[in-house]
């Protein structure tokens, strides 16, 4: 089969890169959103062709800016995000309109796109034309990363609504990227990457489906989200396999018949796992070939990684070295004159077939045990990338597995890299802000749209437009939280 052309082995597209190149999308947000807008302009003057916003942990985890919880958090690790005035001043001086912007958020997914919608809106802009990805992927928080609020089966009802209102209110709009990345920085093999995203990712069908949307409504606006690791040849091959599995899966199991609704569209992350604060400057390396593969496996957008993240968070330098990395493969290597330059190599297909069939033995098993909820209420999803992260550092520390560096040609001092460093005086910022929102709303307001709210989630009514309601009356992240906490709970993790 050639590119273009069921399963997709080959990529989705007949001209791939010729006729347009992958879009250069990278991740950025600290503190709070002036600093983070700043960052995004110097970004997009540099030739970023997308944004992508990392909001701190409150944010992802449904807390306010002063709330106990979310001390010493606040800006850290993302932009903090309260309420509709954070968000206006993130997107100051951004068309959204002309801009693809991708939000890495989940648990609380359902509230910062309403509040992307809502700026749009404020902006003049037609939302049907809105593009970007919302992450919105909550299976996988439960399997590697933790950042969950909900219980699986009512968090499950928050997606499915906002499928279902998103296809009309802004049907550009990816409204899911279902993640692989997050399993591999847990310890995966290439194989459970694929697997266990694509199981997630049965798991979300199934669930719209069973809500009354046909597959065809909205499988078009699926999307992915994968790592590229260290194996070069078998991450080119990993992307393979997940493309064609995934075509079968949607013509033969789901039966979709828009051919858009076959195709495996995925963002690509470098691993930050693979990166190491011995010798930073060996990261420049590392990622450019996790690039590469990712250029190679047919990827639709891509973040390189900075050199210095094993430290902090990457410096303005480090983040234009990052982008400058992708700019050189797409522009000097000559990689994006050829559709599938590597298609027909017999390594490259060998490696294709066998992570192919390694993945649909782990989905039988998961198919077995009822799906991936089930699995992950059981546990097995977890413990067996846990097995596999042990294997790995066993590897590492027996020396199997070099890691340049670190336990081979390792060597002691060297000049220390500048790192950045956050003002630790944002935090007190931020909650001065949120508590200036509170005082200048209306109470009676916020409180009328967050009661529809809680209504809604006790019944059948899709919670999007209330959602969006509470967010235009000023309601905070943290106050849209609790009302749905109130209704649905929060879950607790099973240690066994």
């Amino acid at each position: 089969m050639s590119p273009g052309e069921f399963p997709y082995t080959r990529g989705i597209h007949a001209d791939m890169y010729r006729r347009r190149l992958w879009t250069m999308r990278q991740y950025a947000g600290f503190g709070t959103a002036q600093e983070a807008n700043e960052r995004y302009h110097y970004l997009l003057s540099q030739g970023t062709t997308g944004l992508s916003v990392a909001f701190d942990l409150p944010t992802q985890m449904g807390y306010d800016a002063d709330h106990a919880m979310a001390a010493g958090e606040v800006g850290r690790v993302g932009v903090a995000i309260s309420s509709a005035a954070d968000m206006e001043v993130l997107f100051r001086g951004i068309e959204l309109e002309k801009v693809s912007t991708s939000m890495t958020i989940n648990s609380t997914a359902s509230i910062l796109l309403s509040l992307y919608v809502l700026v749009a809106r404020r902006q003049g802009a037609d939302t049907r034309k809105l593009n970007g990805t919302i992450q919105n992927d909550i299976l996988k928080e439960y399997i590697a990363r933790g950042t969950y609020i909900y219980p699986p089966r009512p968090a499950m009802r928050i997606i499915t609504d906002l499928f279902a209102w998103a296809g009309r209110e802004v049907p550009e709009w990816n409204t899911i990227s279902i993640s692989g990345y997050h399993i591999r920085e847990a310890g995966s093999t290439a194989v459970q990457e694929v697997a266990f995203t694509l199981a997630n990712a049965i798991a979300y069908i199934q669930a719209a489906i069973d809500a009354g949307l046909p597959v065809d409504s909205f499988a078009p606006r699926l999307s992915f989200f994968f790592n590229a690791h260290n194996d070069f040849f078998e991450e080119i091959a990993k992307f393979r396999a997940a493309r064609r599995l995934y075509a079968h899966l949607m013509r033969d199991r789901f039966g979709a018949l828009n051919p858009k609704s076959h195709q495996l569209r995925f963002h690509t992350q470098t691993a930050g796992a693979t990166l190491t604060a011995q010798q930073p400057d060996n990261n420049v390396v590392r990622v450019a070939l996790q690039a590469m593969a990712a250029v190679l496996g047919g990827t639709q957008s891509l973040h390189t990684n900075s050199r210095d993240e094993a430290l902090s968070l990457p410096t303005a330098e480090s983040a234009l070295l990052a982008l400058r990395t992708q700019q050189v493969i797409a522009h000097e290597s000559g990689v994006a004159r050829e559709p599938d330059p590597l298609g027909g190599s017999v390594y490259v297909e060998r490696l294709t077939d066998e992570i192919a069939a390694g993945a649909e033995a782990y989905l039988a098993q998961i198919d077995a045990m009822g799906g991936a909820i089930a699995a992950i209420e059981q546990g097995y999803i977890q413990r067996e990338i846990q097995n596999a992260a042990y294997e790995y550092q066993r590897g590492i520390e027996s020396g199997k597995t070099v890691i340049v560096g670190v336990n081979q040609f390792a060597q002691t001092g060297g000049t220390p890299i500048p790192i950045f460093k956050l003002d630790p005086a944002l935090e007190a910022q931020q909650v001065e802000r949120l508590r200036a929102v509170r005082a200048s709303r209306s109470a009676s307001q916020v409180e009328a749209a967050l009661q529809n709210l809680e209504s809604a989630a006790r019944g059948p009514d899709n919670l999007l437009p209330h959602i969006l309601a509470s967010c235009e009356a000023y309601a905070t992240v943290g106050e849209i939280s609790d009302r749905l906490r109130r209704v649905f709970g929060e879950y607790q993790e099973n240690a066994g």
